[in-house]
């Protein structure tokens, strides 16, 4: 039987390690991969979905790190995070500015309906760490929270199985972090969450020998 899996896809960002693990928690398999991986090999791991973590770069700017953008059409649900949020608008048609008020540290941000936020309260501590921000979503997004200085703290299409969220949600600061990234692994990935570190372990020690 095919393990259930979730990508990372990694920009550089600090906290793609604690992303992983906040999925292995939800008891689904995990694997971290640079930004640049193929289109052709993402599909052959066949993940049940995708995370964009953050990371350093502007994404309108010369150091800008851009992934295909056929990931966002594979069928499979994206959840872009910080930078990856940033990178979503931008590549799907929306428009990212230098943000006049950079936000850093505990923000209190308003939820709008989203399955992300299910159960969640409507006010709710978020850790932001940005400098950019979403000024305008692509077609087909409806914006599902933000802030006092972001106007885009989240933004989704949900037909499309496309999420983005400013904030960092794997960090223990932002309050429901856990449970948002549970919602995105079990209810619109779709994941069994039948998947355990003692089974992998084991299995890596027998492919060893």
């Amino acid at each position: 039987m095919k393990r259930e899996n979730i990508i990372v896809l990694d920009f550089g960002g600090q906290y793609k390690q604690l992303i992983a693990r906040r999925v292995r928690e939800c008891h689904v398999y995990c694997e971290i991969h640079p930004y640049s991986m193929p289109v052709e090999e993402l599909k052959k791991k066949e993940p049940k979905g995708i995370i964009l973590t953050g990371g350093p770069n502007s994404v309108y700017g010369e150091e800008a790190v851009l992934c295909d953008q056929e990931i966002f059409h594979l069928g499979v649900p994206v959840l872009g995070i910080c930078y990856g949020s940033q990178l979503m608008a931008q590549l799907l048609g929306g428009e990212v500015k230098t943000a006049p008020v950079s936000e850093y540290g505990k923000t209190e941000m308003q939820l709008g309906g989203s399955a992300l936020f299910r159960e969640i309260p409507e006010k709710s501590t978020v850790w932001m760490s940005h400098t950019d921000y979403i000024a305008k979503v692509p077609d087909g997004f409806q914006i599902t929270g933000h802030t006092n200085h972001c106007p885009v703290a989240a933004m989704e299409n949900a037909q499309a199985g496309l999420y983005a969220v400013q904030f960092h949600p794997e960090v223990l600061h932002t309050v429901y972090g856990k449970q948002m990234l549970q919602h995105f692994v079990m209810d619109i990935c779709s994941c069994k969450g039948d998947w355990r570190m003692d089974d992998f372990v084991a299995t890596s020690i027998e492919e060893i020998r």
